[in-house]
């Protein structure tokens, strides 16, 4: 028999002085069987980091043609295509090829700077992606607020992000690699 997901429901308050946008978002997030803590709470990061009112998960980590975290205009457009962890150029190559803008966020702490290394002068030709380092120590800090009902508070400013409910607190700073 096959396991399910778990869900989670995230009540999550955006500031992003960087952006100007400032949002509240109720969200519902599906935890893939295979899926840490850890890795649904930066896909939750990266929501934050690029809310808008037309972001959403996708239907999983099991579907080949979709990110797992996307911007799709009314029209059909994928503005924003969001990958996790240390993707293949192929992988990224197509998602560059479908969205206007495509972001990776990594976090492998220690093996990102080799993956970096052998991967940075073939992602370079891609113009629309950005990628973005989440420090080792701070992700691994993000497990605490896990609970299947949560209330996130989200301050991004100066490129800092703190992140805190009733109980916890965590400083992320990112770093862009590209």
């Amino acid at each position: 028999m096959a396991l399910k997901s778990t869900v989670y429901k995230v009540n999550l308050q955006i500031a992003d002085m960087d952006r100007h946008y400032y949002a509240e978002h109720a969200l519902t997030i599906a935890q893939h069987p295979s899926e840490t803590d850890t890795r649904m709470m930066v896909r939750l990061c990266a929501f934050a980091l690029n809310a808008s009112e037309s972001l959403q998960f996708s239907k999983g980590l099991c579907v080949d043609d979709e990110a797992e975290l996307w911007d799709v205009d009314l029209s059909g457009v994928v503005q924003l295509w969001v990958e996790f962890g240390q993707a293949d150029e192929k992988w990224l190559r197509k998602a560059c090829g479908r969205a206007k803008q495509v972001i990776l966020y990594t976090y492998g702490g220690r093996s990102v700077p080799i993956w970096w290394q052998q991967n940075q002068s073939v992602l370079s030709r891609f113009q629309n992606l950005s990628v973005v380092n989440l420090p080792e120590e701070a992700v691994e800090q993000l497990a605490q607020f896990v609970g299947r009902n949560m209330a996130i508070q989200v301050n991004i400013n100066e490129g800092q992000v703190w992140l805190s409910d009733n109980d916890n607190s965590v400083l992320i700073e990112p770093e862009k690699l590209m």
